[in-house]
């Protein structure tokens, strides 16, 4: 089993989603499971003025973006990661990072 963090700019996040359920690889029966997404602050290049702000917390120029998170079979981790990494394009040379880590564990809330 694989978890999938991929940091995405907040414009691309809506397509990468539909196209990772549109792939039919990302839903409870095809093994994605615990798809989340949860809005970070990056120190990421901006694609334009309008997206970039200044952060007093970090007293630093940041960008609002999203980090997806998703855990999956170890078969469907390049298909995933390639579905995101080709529709969370920005044009720039540094548009985010996807990581694929090993999950060791896994415990439904109330098992114990």
């Amino acid at each position: 089993m694989k978890e999938i963090k991929a940091y995405i700019h907040n414009h691309r996040i809506g397509d990468v989603i539909r196209a990772l359920k549109d792939s039919g690889q990302c839903n409870a029966n095809a093994g994605c499971r615990n798809l989340t997404v949860v809005p970070v602050q990056s120190l990421l290049k901006a694609v334009d003025a309008r997206e970039q702000h200044y952060s007093i917390e970090l007293a630093e120029e940041v960008i609002h973006e999203s980090k997806l998170e998703l855990v999956c079979e170890d078969h469907q981790v390049d298909e995933l990661v390639g579905i995101i990494a080709r529709t969370a394009r920005t044009g720039q040379a540094d548009p985010g990072w996807i990581f694929v880590t090993d999950v060791v564990r896994a415990i439904p809330v109330g098992a114990m």
